[in-house]
C-alpha cells in the first residue's frame, strides 16, 4: 500500500509543480497581477451569489408555516442538482483525464501499472470536475448558516459532506466511462456524450420552463401553489447519494451531531467501497479501453472544397484559410453540437417574452412595453457576449499547435484575424438580430424602438466579435486541452469586462435621448434645439465608440500575436 501510494504521488507532481513554478518564473510578476485580478472578479462573484442567497432565505424564512418547508426542499433541490452537474462534469472531465489526454502516451510508457496511473488521473479528474461547483454552492450554505445560527460543525461537516459527494460522483462517472470506452472508442464516445447530454439537458429545460413555473407568483393561481407546497413534504429517495448529503447537512443544522455523523459515514463509506470498485475494474479494463482510443475519429460532415463557392471571389490563400476554418468547427463536435444549445436558449428566451404579464403590472403597459425593449437591448447584447465567449474568442487559441503553419503561411496575420471576424460576425449578428426582432415584436413597441432596437444591435455586435478575436489573440492558450477553457483566463475575464462597459456605454448614451424622444411622442410635443443636439452627439458618440471596439482590438490582437513564437 505504501508503494502505491508513493507512486500514484510521484505520477502526481508534475501537477503539484503546475502550481508552484509560475511563482518562480521570469514572468511571476505579470502572472500575479493577473491572478490578483482574476481572483478578484472570482470573490466579487461569490459574494454575489452570498448576497443573493442571504436576502433570498431570509425572505422565506418570514414566511409563516411556510418559509422553512421551502428553505429545507429549496436545499434538498440545490444539493440533488449539485450532484447531477457533478456527475455531468466528471464524465466528460474522466473521459479527457483518463482516455484523451495528450501526455498519456508519455505516461503509460512509464514502469508504472495501470490502475497506479489510473488512481492518478483519477484524482486530478476528481479536483477537475468539482472545484468549482463546490466553491460556488458554498456561499448559499454560508448564508443558510448564518441566518440558522449554525455553530462551526455545520460549517466543517458541510465542506467534508460535499468533499465526499465529489468524490463519489467521479467516482461512479469513471466507472461508467472505463465501461463504455471499452466497448466504444473514447474519441467517437465522446461525441456521443456531448451530443446526447445537450439534448437531455435542452429536454428538460424546456420541459421544465413550459411548466410555466412564473404561475408561482400570480394570486390568481394561489390554490395549485398550495396543493405543489403540500407535495414539497415528500421525502427523496434514501439510496441517493445526494439524499445522505443532504441528511447530514439538515442534521447539523438543527444541531443533531450524532444523526449527522452517521449520514456522513454513509457517504464516506461509499467513498471508499466506489474507490474499491474503480481500482478492481481499473486493473481489468482500463489499459485495454487506453489501446483502443489509438484510433482516427470518424467525422460527422464531410466537405469538399467544391461546398464553398462563394469563397471563389477571394484570393488562393485566404479562400483556403476560410474554407480550413469553416471545415475545422464543423469536423468539431464539440463545436457544432452547441448550436443546439444555441437554438433552444434563442426559443426560451422569446419564450419568456411571451408570458410576461404586462396588462397585471402597476406601470402602464406602453411605458412598460418600450422600458422592457430598451432593457432588452443590454440583455441580448450580453447574452451575445457569453456566447461570443464561447464560439469568437478561442478561435485563434483553437489553432493550437499547428499555429506555426498558420503563422508560415503567406496570409498577414492581419487577414487571418479578419477572416475569422468574418466567419463568426454574420452568425452572431443574424442571431442577435432574431432575438431583438422577436422580442419587440412580442411586446408590441413603438416603430421608433423597432428601429433603434435593430440599428444598435447592428452597430455593437461587430464590436464584440472584434474584441473577443481580439483579445483571443493577444492572449491566445495554444497547449490547452480544451481551446473553450481559454476563455477562464485573464484575456478572457478581460474580453468579458470590455463587452460589458462597452454595452453599459451605449446603454447609458442612449437612455436620455430615447427618454425625451418617447416622452415628446407621447404627449404630441416639439423637442428643444438643445435636446436635438444632446440626442446628435450622443447616437455620434455610439457610432464612434463602435468604431473604436471594431478595429483598436483587432490592432491589439495583430500586435499580440506576431510577438507568439509559432
Amino acid at each position: 500500500m505504501p508503494e502505491f501510494i508513493k507512486d500514484v504521488l510521484i505520477l502526481l507532481r508534475p501537477r503539484f509543480l503546475s502550481f508552484k513554478n509560475p511563482l518562480l518564473s521570469a514572468n511571476s510578476k505579470k502572472d500575479f497581477s493577473r491572478n490578483l485580478v482574476m481572483g478578484a472578479a472570482g470573490l466579487f462573484f461569490w459574494i454575489g451569489i452570498f448576497i443573493i442567497s442571504y436576502r433570498t432565505l431570509k425572505y422565506f424564512r418570514r414566511i409563516e408555516g411556510l418559509g422553512d418547508i421551502l428553505i429545507f426542499k429549496l436545499l434538498s433541490m440545490l444539493v440533488l442538482t449539485s450532484f447531477s452537474l457533478l456527475i455531468f462534469s466528471s464524465i466528460l472531465t474522466s473521459l479527457s483525464k483518463l482516455y484523451l489526454s495528450r501526455d498519456l502516451e508519455l505516461v503509460h510508457s512509464m514502469p508504472v501499472s495501470g490502475n497506479r496511473i489510473f488512481a492518478a488521473r483519477w484524482i486530478e479528474s476528481t479536483a477537475d470536475s468539482s472545484w468549482m461547483v463546490i466553491i460556488y454552492i458554498l456561499p448559499v450554505f454560508v448564508a443558510l448558516g448564518i441566518i440558522n445560527k449554525a455553530g462551526f460543525f455545520f460549517y466543517l461537516n458541510t465542506a467534508l459532506v460535499l468533499l465526499s459527494l465529489s468524490f463519489i460522483s467521479s467516482g461512479i462517472s469513471s466507472v461508467l466511462v472505463m465501461a463504455t470506452v471499452f466497448i466504444i472508442p473514447a474519441g467517437r464516445m465522446k461525441s456521443i456524450l456531448l451530443f446526447f447530454g445537450f439534448t437531455l439537458f435542452l429536454t428538460l429545460f424546456l420541459v421544465f420552463r413550459l411548466l410555466k413555473p412564473e404561475q408561482l407568483v400570480d394570486p390568481d393561481v394561489f390554490s395549485t401553489v398550495v396543493v405543489y407546497l403540500d407535495t414539497l413534504k415528500a421525502p427523496s429517495s434514501p439510496l441517493l447519494p445526494s439524499t445522505w448529503a443532504y441528511d447530514s447537512i439538515n442534521e447539523s443544522l438543527s444541531g443533531s451531531m450524532q444523526s449527522s455523523l452517521f449520514h456522513s459515514a454513509i457517504s464516506w463509506s461509499f467513498v471508499a467501497v466506489i474507490l474499491f470498485i474503480n481500482i478492481l475494474i481499473a486493473d481489468m479494463i482500463y489499459f485495454k479501453g487506453f489501446s483502443k482510443t489509438q484510433t482516427a475519429s470518424s467525422r460527422v460532415f464531410k466537405y469538399k472544397y467544391s461546398d464553398f463557392p462563394f469563397t471563389g471571389l477571394l484570393p488562393g490563400a485566404s479562400r483556403a484559410f476560410v474554407v480550413k476554418e469553416i471545415k475545422t468547427f464543423f469536423r468539431d463536435q464539440a463545436q457544432w453540437s452547441q448550436l443546439l444549445l444555441i437554438g433552444a436558449l434563442v426559443i426560451i428566451y422569446i419564450y419568456n417574452f411571451s408570458v410576461l404579464p404586462l396588462e397585471k403590472a402597476p406601470i402602464k403597459t406602453i411605458y412598460l412595453q418600450n422600458l422592457l425593449s430598451f432593457l432588452n437591448m443590454g440583455l441580448c447584447l450580453f447574452v451575445l457576449t457569453a456566447i461570443a465567449g464561447r464560439f469568437a474568442y478561442p478561435a485563434v487559441s483553437s489553432e493550437r499547435e499547428a499555429f506555426w503553419l498558420v503563422k508560415a503561411s503567406p496570409v498577414k496575420i492581419r487577414t487571418i484575424l479578419w477572416i475569422k471576424f468574418f466567419i463568426y460576425l454574420f452568425p452572431l449578428l443574424i442571431l442577435s438580430e432574431i432575438l431583438i426582432v422577436a422580442t419587440n415584436i412580442i411586446l408590441k413597441v413603438e416603430a421608433f424602438m423597432m428601429v433603434l432596437s435593430f440599428i444598435t444591435v447592428f452597430l455593437v455586435v461587430p464590436g464584440i466579435v472584434s474584441i473577443g478575436i481580439g483579445f483571443g489573440a493577444a492572449y491566445p492558450d495554444f497547449k490547452s486541452e480544451n481551446p473553450a477553457q481559454s476563455v477562464t483566463s485573464f484575456g478572457g475575464l478581460m474580453f468579458m469586462m470590455l463587452c460589458a462597459g462597452y454595452i453599459m456605454a451605449v446603454i447609458v448614451l442612449e437612455a436620455g435621448p430615447v427618454y425625451s424622444i418617447f416622452m415628446a411622442a407621447l404627449h404630441e410635443r416639439s423637442m428643444t434645439i438643445l435636446q436635438w443636439i444632446w440626442i446628435v452627439v450622443s447616437f455620434s458618440m455610439v457610432v464612434v465608440i463602435g468604431m473604436f471596439a471594431i478595429f483598436f482590438p483587432m490592432r491589439f490582437g495583430e500586435k499580440g500575436l506576431s510577438k507568439v513564437l509559432p
